[in-house]
């Protein structure tokens, strides 16, 4: 008798956003944001019932001042306006990267968040959904201003190690929008690090790597290089270097600029034989 066969794994549904026909921009999913509005409907309620405003604070256990506070509030988007805006929050450092995926047309706010956790996001998915309605209900489309040139040449000279995360965010949106400037922030890494643990051996490599892109800025930095390939690698694999005597020579030319071209020859000697 043949047994029955096992149902087919169902695929797991992505949370739906949920509708407000109110198209209200209160941000929703933040619990003090609704504990407000909860409180502001409660006291506009009383009020309307014929309570006087003393006695709505002994009801409910609040201040004289948060129910005033609540009570001049015509609506709850009012007090977000005033109270809420301009605070801290856990998805400032993300907002950028958002607002450039936002530009690409991304505006699943699931799949945004799931971009973002990976790369340091400690916020709840409520927060982004939030994120992308106040978007969604914008008249104006919300764009990120794009880095300045000087920024972007900056965090690409830059160790990623000292990059923070906001900073490596926005260069991973540049780069998606440039391949020329992804092959040449690779490029300039493998350079530093050939640069810095010396591993001259690898030298050839990145030339060829190099000529086989179209960076004609970067074309000339390796034919400069190429010209003296093994002085270079040299430089970049043995122990022995010229570091001595290039360090005499530029304090001798500090020596010369200090008198500004009112001495001769033989007092420059002497500071040089002199000085320590």
């Amino acid at each position: 008798m043949r047994g029955t066969e096992p149902d087919p794994p169902q695929p797991v549904r992505k949370p739906e956003e949920p509708a407000d026909p109110t198209g209200s921009p209160w941000p929703m999913g933040h619990r003090l944001a609704d504990r407000t509005q909860a409180n502001h409907a409660t006291v506009h309620a009383l009020l309307a019932a014929g309570h006087s405003r003393r006695s709505i604070q002994g009801q409910l256990g609040m201040t004289y001042r948060t129910v005033k506070l609540l009570a001049d509030a015509t609506t709850p988007e009012d007090l977000f306006q005033g109270q809420w805006q301009g605070r801290p929050s856990v998805l400032d450092e993300y907002r950028p990267y958002l607002d450039d995926r936002w530009n690409q047309g991304c505006t699943n706010a699931w799949k945004a968040w799931e971009e973002i956790v990976p790369l340091g996001y400690k916020g709840s998915y409520q927060r982004v959904r939030a994120y992308f309605r106040t978007k969604r209900l914008s008249a104006d489309p919300v764009t990120a201003p794009p880095p300045a040139p000087r920024t972007v040449a900056d965090w690409i000279l830059r160790h990623p190690d000292f990059l923070s995360d906001g900073e490596q965010l926005r260069l991973k949106a540049v780069l998606a929008h440039c391949p020329e400037l992804e092959a040449l922030t690779g490029h300039v890494r493998s350079f530093a690090q050939i640069l810095t643990e010396r591993q001259g051996q690898r030298l050839p490599e990145w030339l060829d790597a190099v000529h086989q892109d179209n960076l004609p800025g970067l074309h000339t930095l390796a034919a400069g290089v190429d010209r003296d390939r093994d002085a270079v690698i040299a430089g970049l694999t043995l122990p022995w270097n010229s570091g001595v005597v290039e360090g005499h020579v530029n304090r001798i030319k500090m020596l010369k600029r200090q008198m500004f071209g009112r001495a001769g020859f033989a007092l420059l000697r002497k500071r040089v034989l002199l000085a320590p």
